[in-house]
């Protein structure tokens, strides 16, 4: 389920509206240019995507027909708040063999409650069974 709507139009290429998004930061997209990044007024945030861009790409995948590519931005969106350094280590706990059932069902959690990750959680869910049924957990 997509929610927050952007306040943006929808429509595609999302470039096409440059003045309508921004960047992590918040600063406008028209505003990040060559001419900024090389007078250094730009920081690691004006080149991040913002979780309303990443919520209205999905809004458009879905109405075009491309159910799992929305499902898959709106994921994204909500990995957005999740810190860089948090996301390489649940990466790392979802490969084959590297956390427990609960230690996945415990990433699961957390990312539904500390981050606000329902989808992202519900995805964490769904592998920690599949790697219990297949034997792919790490045994306590």
């Amino acid at each position: 389920m997509i929610d927050n709507k952007p306040s943006y139009p929808l429509s595609y290429p999302l470039i096409d509206q440059p003045g309508e998004l921004r960047a992590a930061s918040g600063r406008r997209l028209d505003n990040v240019t060559l001419e900024a990044a090389a007078a250094g007024e730009l920081a690691i945030e004006d080149l991040q995507v913002r979780a309303e861009t990443l919520r209205a790409q999905a809004a458009i995948a879905r109405a075009a027909g491309y159910r799992q590519l929305a499902e898959n931005l709106a994921r994204a969106a909500e990995l957005t708040a999740v810190p860089n350094d948090a996301m390489l280590g649940m990466y790392d706990m979802l490969r084959p063999g590297r956390a427990t059932h609960e230690e996945l069902l415990a990433l699961a959690a957390r990312l539904e409650h500390e981050y606000a990750a329902p989808l992202c959680a519900a995805l964490v869910r769904e592998a920690a069974a599949l790697y219990a049924r297949r034997g792919l957990v790490r045994r306590p």
